[in-house]
C-alpha cells in the first residue's frame, strides 16, 4: 500500500517505489516470505538451503543471489526474497513449506499514567530491573533523549548477545542494542538509515515502556511533571522496522529472529493488521510463537478501529493483546465567544492567545474560488480551500475534525472544529484549535450568523480531572476474536490516551505533518500507547521472578488486573478483557494458569493444523496432533473463558483448566463463580489446596443454560480466593452465527486474497490515522 505523494519530489518518489523488480518473463517480483517453521534438529545449513531452493526456482544462481532479502535462521527457518506469482506458487508446493506470505506493509498503530495506576515506584532493587531486556519493533529511537541516559547503570547483562547498528547512532549502557530493517529500500528522504527515529513513535514508546525518570517534562509547558517509564532501570534493544511508509512483513519477521537471538526478555510491538488472518500467516503471531517457544513474551496492541465489533488485532492466544482506556487528565481549551458564551473543546493546546479576541467567520465565508473551491468545501477548512485574504488575522469555525493545515497555511490565528465523532481523547495542532461538540457549533454558527462583528478566542490548554476514569478510548479495538470465538480478546486494558513520553525532535510535534516545531516530549494516543505500558509491566513481573514462562507472567498481569466498571461499557470483556492492569499486584498473583509450548500446538491441532505441519512449526519430530477433527478451545489453559454458542443451541460448555501454586504454602482456595440471569456455572472441585509452591491443581469450569439466539454479551467470572489472594478469570457468553465456531478454517482463503492493515496509534507523521 503506496501513501499519496504530498509534491512533485514525492510523486516521483512514488513511482519508484512502486516499480517491481521484473523476471525475464515480464511478471513482477514481489517480497514474499517463505515460511518453514522451527530450524531442523542437528547441523544445518540454513542459509545454504535456501540458497539452493531459490536456485531450484528461480533457475539460476545469479538470480537467487539477487532475490533473498533475508534468510530467518536464528529464532525460526524460512527467508524472504523477491518471487513472481509463478515462483510463490512453485514455493507453495514445496516440501516443508508452510505457507508463503505477501510481503504487506503494516502502519503504526508518561508521567501521569504510571501513577494513576497507583505505582509510582516498583519494589525491585535496581539489579533485578536492570537485567531485564524490553525489545521494542518500532519506528527508531531518538538516544540523546533524556530518557535513555545510562547514569548509574552497569554493563549490559552477559546475555545480551545483540549488536548496535548503524552511522550516526550510539549505543548505551541504557539501549544496548539497536537494529534496523528495510527489506524494500523504500524509506522517504526523512527516515534515516540507522535505528534513529524520525518519527516519534519508536521513542514515545520505548520511554513508556522503560524510561528514566526526568523531571519537568512537558509538552510545551502543559502536563508538566516527572516522565519515567514502568520500569526504568531496565535495558532497551531497539529494532527498527517502520518508516514513514508503513512497516514491511519481511522487516518484522527478521527483527523477531534477531531479538530471539539476542537476548531480550518481553517484546513489544505497537503495530497490527485489520483482517483477521490465520495464525501462520499473519507476521505477528508467526514471530511472537517463537518467541514464546524462547521463554519470551509479547506485548500487542489491539488496534485503533474500535469501537466496531471483530476488529481485535494481534488475536493469537500466546501473545499479551492490549486495549486503550482512559487515565484521570483529560485536555481541554475552552473557546470564548463575544457575547460572552463558553465552550469547552478537547484540545492539547499550548497556543496562549493572552485572551485577545479575533474576528471570527465561518469557514463557507472564504471559500478559495480561484482554487475550484465553494462553501460547500471551505465549510470544512481543508488545505487549499481557504482564502486566505479572508482568513488571515481571523479564528475560522469549521465544520469537521481537521489538522488545522487549511488554516494555518492561508494565515489564520486560530481555529474551532465541531464533530462529536470523537469526545474522548484530544489532538495536539499547529496553532490555537479547539474541537467542540456538534451541537455546540451550530450555538457558534448561529452568532457568527446573526452578528455584525463576531469575535472570538482560544484559551490556552488545561488539564482537569476526569472522575470518569478509567474507560475503554473509542477508538479501542473491540473484540470478539475473529478468528477463534473461544479465546477472549483483548486480553487487558492499560493507559492509552494522551499519553507523555519522549519524542523525536525531527518529528512534528502536532498532527500537522509539516509542522517545523521542535519537542523532547510529546503527548499522543493509542493502543501503541498502552501496549508499552503492558510490556514495562510485564518486563516488572520477569525481573522479579526470571524463572516464570511467558504463560505465567501473562497469567500474573491478567488475573490481578482489577474490574472495569461495566455500566461504562457496552460491549464489557470485549472491550476490556480481564479488566485494567494493576502491577504492583502482578509480582504475587497467587496463582497463575500456565502453558507451555506443547499445550498451544494442541490448541493448534484443534485449530485445523495437521501433524505435517505442526512438525514443520516446532521443528520436533514428536510434536503429532491426536485428532484432525477441529474442535473448540476450552482446555487451552487460557486466564479467561469465553463460551461462543451458536443461535438457536443451549449454551454448554465444559472447560479444563489448571492453575500453578507461586504464593505462600500451605494454601487453600475457594472458588466462587457467576453468571447473570438464568445461567449456571459449576466449578469441580471447588476447593484446592497445595502444600508446596510449583504445586498444580486441576479443575474443570461447567457452564449450561437455555436455548438463546442472538444474545449480547453475558458477562461472569470465576474467581479463586485463599483470604489473601483472589485470582479472578473473566467468563463470558455470547452467540454466533451457525458455523462461526470454525471461522478460523473459513476466513482462510478470504483473509489470504485481500487483507488489509493499519496502525495502532491515532497519531501519525501523515496526519490522523482513520479508524475505519
Amino acid at each position: 500500500m503506496i501513501p499519496m505523494a504530498k509534491s512533485v519530489s514525492h510523486l516521483l518518489y512514488f513511482l519508484l517505489l512502486s516499480a517491481f523488480v521484473l523476471n525475464c518473463n515480464g511478471q513482477e517480483r514481489k517480497v514474499h516470505i517463505v515460511y518453514m517453521g522451527h530450524w531442523p534438529q542437528g547441523d544445518f545449513a540454513t542459509a545454504s538451503n535456501h540458497h539452493s531452493m531459490l536456485q531450484s526456482v528461480l533457475g539460476s544462481t545469479s538470480l537467487a543471489k539477487e532475490s533473498l532479502v533475508y534468510s530467518y535462521r536464528k529464532g525460526f527457518n524460512g527467508f524472504a526474497a523477491k518471487l513472481s506469482d509463478e515462483e510463490v506458487a512453485k514455493f507453495s508446493e514445496m516440501e516443508g513449506v508452510i505457507s508463503v506470505i505477501p510481503n504487506h506493509i503494516l502502519k503504526l498503530h508518561t508521567t501521569r499514567s504510571w501513577d494513576f495506576m497507583d505505582f509510582r515506584k516498583g519494589n525491585l532493587r535496581g539489579s533485578q530491573e536492570s537485567n531485564v531486556i524490553i525489545g521494542l519493533l518500532d519506528t527508531g529511537i531518538w538516544p540523546e533523549s533524556e530518557s535513555f541516559r545510562d547514569e548509574g547503570l552497569s554493563a549490559p547483562p552477559s546475555k545480551w548477545k545483540g549488536t548496535c547498528q548503524g552511522a550516526n547512532f550510539t549505543c548505551n549502557n541504557k539501549i544496548i542494542g539497536a537494529r534496523y530493517y528495510n527489506s524494500g529500500s523504500s524509506n522517504d528522504d526523512t527516515d534515516f538509515l540507522s535505528p534513529r527515529d524520525s518519527l516519534g513513535h519508536g521513542s514515545h514508546t520505548a520511554s513508556t515502556a522503560a524510561g528514566r525518570e526526568v523531571a519537568d517534562a512537558s509538552y510545551f509547558g502543559l502536563a508538566k511533571g516527572t516522565a519515567r517509564g514502568g520500569v526504568p532501570s531496565a535495558r532497551i534493544a531497539v529494532y527498527k522496522v517502520c518508516w514513514t511508509f508503513g512497516c514491511a512483513t519481511a522487516d518484522i519477521l527478521a527483527a523477531f529472529d534477531d531479538a530471539i537471538a539476542d537476548g531480550v526478555d518481553i517484546i513489544s510491538v505497537s503495530l497490527g493488521i485489520d483482517f483477521p488472518l490465520p495464525y501462520f500467516k499473519d507476521p505477528i503471531a508467526i514471530g511472537s510463537f517463537h518467541a514464546m517457544k524462547h521463554g519470551i513474551l509479547t506485548s500487542s496492541s489491539a488496534g485503533n478501529s474500535g469501537p466496531f465489533p471483530l476488529s481485535v488485532s494481534n488475536y493469537a492466544p500466546w501473545t499479551l493483546t492490549v486495549a486503550a482506556s482512559t487515565i484521570d487528565r483529560k485536555f481541554v481549551a475552552q473557546v470564548v465567544l463575544g457575547n460572552g458564551r463558553v465552550y469547552n473543546g478537547l484540545s492539547i493546546n499550548n497556543f496562549d492567545l493572552n485572551g485577545t479576541s479575533y474576528p471570527l467567520i465561518w469557514g463557507g465565508q472564504a471559500a478559495n474560488y480561484s482554487a475550484g473551491a465553494n462553501d460547500d468545501i471551505s465549510r470544512y477548512c481543508i488545505n487549499g480551500a481557504m482564502n486566505s485574504f479572508l482568513v488571515k488575522g481571523k479564528i475560522v469555525f469549521c465544520e469537521v475534525l481537521w489538522d488545522g493545515s487549511g488554516i494555518l497555511l492561508a494565515n489564520g490565528v486560530g481555529t474551532i472544529m465541531a464533530d462529536s465523532s470523537i469526545t474522548d481523547f484530544s489532538f495536539n495542532y499547529p496553532l490555537p484549535a479547539a474541537l467542540i461538540s456538534t451541537e455546540d457549533g451550530l450555538d457558534i454558527l448561529r452568532y457568527i450568523k446573526s452578528t455584525a462583528n463576531p469575535i472570538a478566542t482560544i484559551l490556552v490548554g488545561e488539564t482537569p480531572k476526569d472522575v470518569m476514569a478509567p474507560y475503554v478510548v473509542s477508538f479501542s479495538s473491540r473484540g470478539p476474536n475473529p478468528i477463534t470465538p473461544d479465546i477472549l480478546k483483548p486480553d487487558i486494558t492499560a493507559p492509552g490516551v494522551d499519553i507523555l513520553a519522549a519524542w523525536s525532535p525531527v518529528a512534528p510535534p502536532s498532527i500537522y505533518a509539516h509542522d517545523t516545531r521542535k519537542v523532547e516530549f510529546n503527548i499522543i494516543s493509542g493502543t501503541s500507547m498502552s501496549c508499552p505500558h503492558v510490556s514495562g509491566a510485564a518486563a516488572y513481573v520477569k525481573a522479579a521472578h526470571p524463572e516464570w514462562s511467558p504463560a505465567a507472567i501473562k497469567s500474573a498481569l491478567m488475573t490481578t488486573a482489577y474490574a472495569m466498571d461495566k455500566s461504562k461499557h457496552e460491549d464489557l470483556e470485549f472491550a476490556y478483557g480481564s479488566g485494567h492492569i494493576n502491577p504492583s499486584m502482578a509480582l504475587d498473583p497467587g496463582l497463575v494458569y500456565d502453558a507451555s509450548e506443547a499445550d498451544y500446538i494442541n490448541f493448534l491441532c484443534k485449530q485445523g493444523y495437521n501433524t505435517t505441519t505442526i512438525k514443520l512449526i516446532t521443528g520436533d519430530n514428536s510434536s503429532v496432533c491426536n485428532t484432525t477433527n477441529p474442535g473448540r478451545g476450552w482446555d487451552l489453559n487460557y486466564p479467561s473463558f469465553s463460551l461462543a454458542v451458536e443461535d438457536g443451541q443451549t449454551i454448554t460448555g465444559v472447560f479444563t483448566r489448571t492453575v500453578t501454586n507461586v504464593g505462600p504454602y500451605p494454601a487453600t482456595y475457594n472458588a466462587t463463580a457467576y453468571l447473570p440471569g438464568e445461567f449456571g456455572v459449576i466449578v469441580q472441585p471447588s476447593i484446592l489446596s497445595f502444600s508446596s509452591i510449583g504445586e498444580t491443581k486441576s479443575f474443570t469450569v461447567k457452564v449450561f443454560g437455555p436455548k438463546i439466539v442472538q444474545q449480547p454479551i453475558i458477562s461472569g467470572a470465576i474467581l479463586w480466593n485463599d483470604g489473601v489472594h483472589e485470582v479472578r478469570s473473566p467468563l463470558v457468553v455470547y452467540t454466533i452465527l451457525p458455523g462461526a465456531s470454525q471461522v478460523h478454517l473459513k476466513s482462510f482463503s478470504l483473509a489470504q486474497k485481500k487483507p488489509t492493515f493499519k496502525g495502532t496509534s491515532v497519531y501519525h507523521k501523515n496526519g490522523i490515522l482513520g479508524q475505519n
